[in-house]
C-alpha cells in the first residue's frame, strides 16, 4: 500500500473576509473530492482571509498512480480562476 500526500498553499486575492475565503475553499475541496476521489481538508491558516493551506491524500497499490492522482489535483487547482497556487509539497510513502 502506498500513500501520497499533497500540501498546497492557495492564495485567494479577491477574499476580503473569512466568508469569502470559505466559499473558495469549500468549492475547491468539494470539487477535488468528487472529481479525483481523494481525501481533502483545510489544514492550516484557518484565520487568514487570503491564504488557505489544503491537504490531500490518495491511497493506491501503485506509488506512481497515487502520485499521479495528486499531480492532477495540483494541476486542477492551478487552473482555478478564484485562487493562485503558492508553495506545494507532494510526498509518496
Amino acid at each position: 500500500m502506498h500513500v501520497a500526500t499533497l500540501r498546497v498553499e492557495l492564495i485567494i486575492p479577491g477574499s476580503c473576509s473569512l466568508k469569502d475565503k470559505r466559499k473558495v475553499v469549500r468549492s475547491a475541496l468539494d470539487r477535488t473530492r468528487h472529481r479525483f476521489r481523494v481525501a481533502a481538508a483545510e489544514v492550516d491558516a484557518q484565520d487568514t482571509h487570503n491564504l488557505a493551506v489544503l491537504g490531500f491524500a490518495a491511497v493506491s497499490n501503485d506509488a506512481r498512480h497515487a502520485a499521479g492522482v495528486l499531480e492532477k489535483v495540483l494541476e486542477f487547482l492551478r487552473n482555478s480562476p478564484h485562487a493562485l497556487v503558492g508553495d506545494h509539497d507532494l510526498e509518496v510513502d
